[in-house]
């Protein structure tokens, strides 16, 4: 798969897993997109999928590097829908 579909694949998941925050924008917690059966059967590697969606501004995140457990109650935020 490419980065490009990937990340679209990512949106997705967030769109389904997530819901509507105070701005009005959807967001997700890290654990819940890291536990999902579907989300892991789709993304090999979720973090780096997080971190290219982060870098073409379509995610933001509140730390540098996701890890399960320690990062489960971090907010993705979906910055385009």
């Amino acid at each position: 798969m490419n980065v490009s579909h990937e990340v679209n694949l990512l949106v997705q998941e967030i769109q389904r897993l997530g819901s509507k925050n105070a701005d009005g924008q959807t967001s997700v917690k890290f654990g819940v997109l890291f536990n999902d059966d579907q989300c892991a059967n789709i993304f090999e590697a979720l973090v780096g999928t997080l971190k290219a969606a982060k870098r073409r501004k379509l995610v933001t995140f509140q730390s540098e590097l996701l890890l399960q457990g320690v990062h489960d109650d971090v907010d993705i935020v979906l910055l385009q829908e």
